[in-house]
């Protein structure tokens, strides 16, 4: 699915105030309690967790929650009945804001792109992608368009890289069309909304992954994670002999041994799965 942008329409209640930072502070829990009231520990507490992360941020910022454990996977996060979260506990109702039946948006959203590019959160608008420390590959990002291609106007966002190379994102939505700058509110709690999205995220995958496709307990040898960093950048069984001053069959032995670890059917299966499990590392 796409990252969960939406436009906020939903305007606050008369009278009603959004709470200051120094009000949250007092009134706030323990940081422990308030984690383990974010974990998803069961089917059963996938809604209670999920409604805490949503007060939770109506509270602090009057932001409605957005959530999505995979930026490519159509399947929304669901309770454990496996009704719709976005609908049913974080209040994304109308028939428009169904970010989560725009699977394009992954593949188009600016703010999905940046999510590839960072793993701390950010805030964004049409003028940028703000980050705490700056990142190149965020400042070269296209922002054509932004509001049309990223579903809002301005957003605080909480990139979660999980296990196996999957991305899953929270982003925070001001309610109402007045706030356009969130620098403020994200220098203030960006980083403790970016702990407890990845509290709620975290959790809520672990209950819900599918059986594991990757062997148990992978141990590779250094001489296997050599050739398979060589294969991860196009080198040929050959290049890689050249390179490592040993012969074709030797390289073959060795990737064929690593394949058979990481339950690969092939060579490129074998470096996509050890790169998900990080032995690769970044390869240039």
């Amino acid at each position: 699915m796409g990252l969960p942008f939406g436009r906020v329409r939903k305007k606050m209640r008369a009278g009603e105030k959004m709470m200051s930072w120094p009000q949250v502070q007092n009134a706030a829990i323990p940081l422990n309690d308030m984690l383990d009231r974010l974990t998803v520990h069961s089917l059963d507490n996938v809604r209670t967790a999920a409604q805490t992360l949503h007060e939770t941020a109506l509270c602090i910022g009057n932001f409605r929650t957005a959530a999505c454990t995979n930026i490519a996977s159509k399947e929304p996060m669901v309770d454990g009945k496996g009704a719709i979260l976005a609908t049913e506990i974080f209040g994304w109702s109308e028939a428009s804001e169904g970010w989560w039946d725009r699977p394009r948006l992954a593949l188009t959203s600016p703010l999905t792109l940046a999510c590839r590019y960072e793993s701390e959160p950010f805030w964004c608008n049409k003028s940028g992608i703000h980050t705490q420390q700056y990142n190149p590959h965020l400042a070269a990002l296209d922002l054509t368009n932004f509001s049309e291609r990223a579903m809002t106007e301005v957003a605080i966002v909480v990139p979660i890289h999980l296990p196996y190379g999957q991305i899953g994102a929270v982003s925070f939505n001001p309610i109402g069309s007045h706030r356009t700058d969130l620098s403020h509110e994200f220098s203030l709690y960006g980083e403790i909304l970016g702990v407890y999205a990845r509290k709620f995220i975290c959790s809520y995958v672990r209950v819900m992954q599918a059986q594991r496709w990757i062997c148990d307990d992978v141990r590779l040898s250094k001489r296997e994670i050599e050739c398979l960093r060589w294969a991860a950048v196009g080198k040929t069984d050959g290049e890689i002999a050249t390179i490592l001053s040993r012969s074709c069959a030797t390289i073959r032995f060795h990737i064929h041994n690593a394949a058979q670890k990481l339950n690969a059917v092939n060579r490129s299966q074998a470096v996509f799965k050890a790169g998900q499990l990080g032995f690769l590392g970044a390869v240039n």
